[in-house]
């Protein structure tokens, strides 16, 4: 599948200011984990690599932002969506755009990734 989005700017554009505010955070809560990362666009979605593998994915949606860690990720921290109420499946979970977003739990999902492909 051929990218349309050249970069995470151009990705962000057709939203609105509010949602491209929590996109920028979201992005910006990612890079804050660890100075070793790649932006590109994968899957039509911001994405980030770290050592050259897949780490978080994210999107915008019309009531939502999802995020995608991966798995095991969201294996791991099945509990926290539970007891914060986010939907989630085995891809993906949703943060609605009506909330704030969870910078905390996002953070640790990235520390868990970042772990996870150090062990590689």
């Amino acid at each position: 599948m051929k990218n349309i989005f050249a970069n995470f700017e151009e990705y962000f554009l057709p939203f609105s200011e509010e949602v491209q505010v929590k996109l920028e955070t979201l992005r910006k809560t990612v890079h804050a984990q660890t100075s070793d990362l790649e932006e590109y666009i994968g899957y039509q979605m911001p994405a980030f690599k770290y050592k050259g593998k897949p780490l978080v994915y994210f999107a915008a949606y019309k009531k939502h932002i999802g995020f995608y860690p991966m798995p095991e990720a969201l294996q791991y921290f099945e509990e926290d969506f539970i007891a914060r109420k986010y939907k989630y499946s085995k891809g993906a979970v949703q943060f609605p755009l009506n909330e704030d977003l969870p910078l905390d739990l996002v953070e640790k999902m990235v520390q868990f990734k970042i772990a996870e492909i150090n062990q590689l």
